[in-house]
């Protein structure tokens, strides 16, 4: 089989290095021919380490894309792949209206966000990252709806396995500080708020505990992290937030830490190198990992909601007790690493996905099911500009559309 790896644009993120680690897992697996398309940035790098053959993409300042979906149509009529894998729903839309819909690639979408986005073809094969996002998704869905949950490569993401010496003498980390780290992109789009209340929590404790933030990462939102970042070093007298911009391989700032903040995968790779853990999500939330939280972070994911509080206070409190007791901190962390193992290695997400392109590459298509759906997703996307009195009747349309025998079978 040969599978063509359709992925957003390679920044330094979660969803990028689960598309490249996936990739080569199941290309290493199962002997398949894997090419990845996508747009080049940073995270190409790990691409190359996997030995992934990389088609460049153009950039795209909506989608669906003609630019793209014609750089598309010329990479698929010279690789011939049996399937598409487009991560995340832009990609998706690129794919669907031309190769999927008019040349008949089998399509599979895979939605890494935290809502299950119903403007997506209800008949179009897709994946979710969580239990309860796949749950939901299924109760609106005519194609197949499969968990695919962000994986982590255990051998690669482990304590001991890199050395730390160069980010400690580059940034200064030494052990007169404990250590909080998290990495993640520098965005407003769903980072942002966390990022800031992390940075708040530690400014708190920083009068009474020892205690460094260490941000690594790169994005939009970089001169606001780094304006908060330089008054609480000001304050403080001390380098108390370091900011270290991205690190195509963040994986010493993982081990250099004593305690991580962090969502999705990132959290995933935190609790892989054995750390306590401190998922952060948006509206206020935070939680610890621990006994008493994990059922329900495999349920939803890596990831929340909160009251809308974004006082940094909660999350001080919740931080103040993993600093201040090493046993503790052994304890919760080997706890996550016992939790990755069992639920998140990359292998095993390699051998599901591999079952699932092959259900997806065999399954019929209904090409009037999978119209009627463009249709009716086309509309979705175009009402979003129109004046109010205007998207209820576009609505109203859509409503009456039914997909045509179900998309997939």
């Amino acid at each position: 089989m040969k599978v063509l790896v359709f992925a957003h644009r390679l920044e330094l993120g979660g969803t990028q290095t689960n598309a490249i680690e996936l990739a080569g897992a199941v290309r290493d697996r199962h002997g398949w021919e894997v090419v990845l398309f996508a747009e080049p940035g940073p995270a190409q790098a790990l691409a190359e380490e996997k030995g992934l053959r990389l088609l460049p993409a153009p950039a795209a300042e909506r989608h669906p894309s003609p630019r793209v979906a014609r750089a598309l149509r010329a990479v698929v009529a010279a690789e011939r792949p049996d399937l598409i894998h487009a991560w995340d729903w832009p990609q998706c839309f690129d794919a669907y209206y031309g190769e999927h819909l008019l040349h008949g690639v089998p399509l599979l979408c895979t939605v890494m966000g935290m809502t299950t986005l119903g403007f997506i073809p209800r008949g179009l094969p897709t994946t979710y990252g969580t239990r309860a996002l796949a749950d939901q998704a299924r109760r609106g869905r005519s194609g197949s709806v499969d968990l695919l949950e962000p994986p982590v490569d255990l051998q690669r993401n482990a304590a001991g396995v890199v050395d730390t010496a160069r980010i400690r003498d580059q940034f200064g980390i030494d052990d007169s500080r404990r250590t909080v780290g998290v990495v993640s992109r520098l965005v407003e789009w769903l980072k942002l708020e966390s990022l800031l209340r992390g940075i708040g929590a530690v400014d708190l404790l920083a009068k009474e505990i020892p205690v460094r933030l260490l941000v690594v990462g790169e994005g939009t939102a970089r001169d606001r992290v780094a304006a908060l970042a330089a008054e609480v070093n000001d304050r403080h007298g001390a380098e108390v937030i370091v900011l270290t911009g991205g690190l195509v391989d963040p994986r010493p700032a993982y081990e250099v830490a004593d305690v991580m903040f962090g969502m999705g995968g990132s959290a995933l790779r935190s609790m892989a190198f054995g750390k306590p853990l401190i998922v952060l999500g948006e509206q206020g939330f935070s939680r610890t990992l621990d006994r008493s939280s994990a059922d329900w972070f495999l349920q939803h994911g890596w990831y929340g909601l909160g009251d809308g509080d974004t006082d940094p206070v909660q999350v001080a409190e919740q931080l103040r007790p993993l600093l201040l007791d090493a046993g503790l901190r052994a304890d919760l962390g080997a706890f996550g690493r016992e939790l990755v193992l069992e639920h998140y290695g990359l292998e095993a997400a390699a051998r599901g996905l591999a079952d699932l392109y092959t259900r997806v590459v065999v399954a019929r298509r209904s090409r009037a099911g999978a119209a009627v759906e463009g249709a009716r997703t086309a509309a979705l996307l175009a009402e979003r500009g129109l004046p109010a009195p205007m998207r209820q009747r576009v609505r109203t349309l859509v409503g009456r559309l039914r997909p045509a025998g179900g998309g997939y079978r």
